[in-house]
C-alpha cells in the first residue's frame, strides 16, 4: 500500500541539515542561554543567528524585533492579549476577522470575559475579509486588529497590503497570523505595515517546540508569561535552543528555497484538484479557485451525503493523511467556524476533509489519492442513509440540484422541527 501524506499544514518532517545543526545543541552546546560563562556565551551567539535568519525571512529591520515562544498558539496569545494589556488605557476594543485561528479567536474570548469588546468582521463567501467592514469596524477605542494572512482551513490569501492600509489610516497596530503561510508565500512585514507577526517553523520543514512572534519597535506588548528576563523581558522562561537553531536554519531554506516550493506543489495542486472533481461526483471546493487567490498547499474539500470523519478514517487505512475540517464534539458534528462564516451549507461542512500538500509529494501520490478517493466516496455513500435518500429523491444535492427535494439542511429541519445551524 503506497503512503501519501497530505497534512502538511500540521506538521512536516524536519529536514536532514535542520536536524543536524540541532544535534550539538542537545549534547556539547548544551548551556543556558541565560549563564554568564563561555557555555552560555556560545548559546546566546546561536540565539542571535537564528534570530537574524527569522528577520530575513520576514523582511523585519532587526533580529531584536524577533521574539522566541513554544509555539504558534503561544505567539498569537502574547500577541492578543500582550497588545490588549499594554493599551488599555486608550480604549478595550479589538477588531478581527470572523474566521481567524482558534489561538486568536480563544485569547479574544478570554479577553471578553475581562471586559474587552470585539468586533469580528465579516468575509466574502471566498473567505477575503471585507475591508469596507473592517474600516467601519474600528472605533477611537480600538488598540488591536488581527487578521491571518492565509486562511488554515480554505487557504485564502488575505489582501494584506490593503488590510495595512486600513490599520495605517486609522493608527491602529495590525497583527498577522502567518501560520498556514510561512515558508511557503513572501512575507513583507514593513510592504503590510504589521506591527505584530507570528508564525511556526515546524509547518516548513523545521522542529516542533518553537515559535516566533515579530514585533516592530514601535508595538506596545506586556508579558503575558512571567519569571525571568528571557527575550527581552517579553516571554519569561528558558529558550529551547535546539528547537531555535533548528528553526532558524529552516527559515533560511524556506526564503532560499520559496520560488521551487511553489512551483512544485502548484501544479500538483491542480492536478489534485481536476481530478477529484472528474472521479468524485458532488464534490465542492471550498475557498478560492487554485491562483493567486489561494495558497497553493491547499485544498479544502466538501463531498456531499458522507461525513468528513469517515472519509479521513478510510483515507487514513489507505495510507492517504488528511485533516478533517469538521469535529465530532458530545456526539454532534461541529462544524468549522470558518465555514460558517463563508455560509456553507451545515450538510457541506459536515462532509469536509481538508488536504495539504508538501516538497516531498510527486505525482504519482496525486493519482493515487484521486483513484483511492473516488473508491473510498463510493463506499461510504453505499452506506450513507443521505445517499440513499438523494437516490430516491427525498432529498436534493446542494453542489448541483436535481430539482427533485429539499437540500439535506431543510429537510433534517422539517423532521426535527428544528433549523439546521
Amino acid at each position: 500500500m503506497r503512503h501519501v501524506f497530505l497534512d502538511h499544514q500540521s506538521a512536516t518532517p524536519v529536514l536532514p541539515e535542520v536536524f543536524e545543526a540541532m544535534r550539538p545543541y542537545f549534547t556539547e552546546h548544551f548551556g543556558n542561554a541565560s549563564s554568564l560563562h563561555q557555555h552560555g556565551l556560545r548559546v546566546r551567539d546561536a540565539l542571535k543567528r537564528a534570530r537574524q535568519q527569522m528577520a530575513a525571512l520576514v523582511g523585519a529591520d532587526s533580529e531584536e524585533e524577533i521574539f522566541f515562544t513554544s509555539d504558534g498558539t503561544e505567539s498569537a496569545n502574547l500577541a492578543i492579549k500582550g497588545a490588549a494589556y499594554a493599551n488599555e488605557r486608550k480604549g478595550k476594543h479589538l477588531v478581527v476577522s470572523a474566521t481567524e485561528h482558534p489561538s486568536v479567536m480563544s485569547s479574544v474570548e478570554f479577553l471578553e470575559k475581562q471586559g474587552w469588546t470585539c468586533t469580528r468582521v465579516g468575509v466574502t463567501p471566498q473567505g477575503m475579509i471585507r475591508l469596507d467592514e473592517l474600516r467601519a469596524a474600528i472605533t477611537p477605542q480600538t488598540v488591536l486588529v488581527a487578521v491571518h494572512h492565509v486562511n488554515h482551513d480554505i487557504g485564502a490569501i488575505q489582501p494584506m497590503r490593503e488590510v495595512g492600509k486600513v490599520c495605517a489610516a486609522a493608527n491602529v497596530p495590525l497583527y498577522v497570523d502567518c501560520e498556514a503561510s510561512a515558508g511557503w508565500l513572501p512575507i513583507d512585514v514593513k510592504d503590510w505595515g504589521a506591527a505584530m507577526v507570528s508564525f511556526s517553523p515546524h509547518r516548513f520543514y523545521g522542529p516542533k517546540g518553537v515559535g516566533v512572534l515579530y514585533r516592530n519597535r514601535k508595538a506596545r506588548i506586556v508579558s503575558v508569561i512571567h519569571g525571568g528576563v528571557q527575550e527581552g523581558g517579553r516571554r519569561a522562561g528558558t529558550e529551547n535552543i535546539p528547537a531555535i537553531v533548528g528553526g532558524g536554519l529552516a527559515a533560511e531554506i524556506a526564503r532560499a528555497r520559496l520560488p521551487q516550493r511553489i512551483a512544485h506543489v502548484a501544479p500538483l495542486q491542480r492536478r489534485l484538484w481536476e481530478g477529484l472533481r472528474t472521479k468524485v461526483p458532488y464534490i465542492q471546493l471550498n475557498g478560492p479557485e487554485p491562483g493567486p487567490d489561494r495558497i497553493a498547499t491547499n485544498l479544502n474539500l466538501s463531498t456531499e451525503f458522507i461525513e468528513g470523519e469517515g472519509q479521513l478514517l478510510l483515507c487514513d487505512m489507505n495510507g492517504i493523511a488528511v485533516a478533517s475540517g469538521s469535529s465530532c464534539v458530545s456526539k454532534s458534528l461541529k462544524i468549522s467556524h470558518v465555514l460558517g462564516a463563508i455560509g456553507l451549507d451545515h450538510a457541506l461542512a459536515q462532509g469536509n476533509i481538508i488536504m495539504t500538500l508538501g516538497e516531498g509529494n510527486t505525482e504519482a501520490d496525486v493519482d493515487y489519492v484521486v483513484e483511492t478517493f473516488a473508491r473510498i466516496v463510493a463506499k461510504l455513500r453505499g452506506m450513507s442513509p443521505m445517499w440513499d435518500e438523494f437516490e430516491r429523491g427525498v432529498i436534493d444535492s446542494v453542489i448541483a440540484p436535481t430539482g427533485r427535494g429539499k437540500s439535506f439542511s431543510q429537510h433534517a429541519a422539517d423532521v426535527s422541527g428544528k433549523p439546521v445551524h
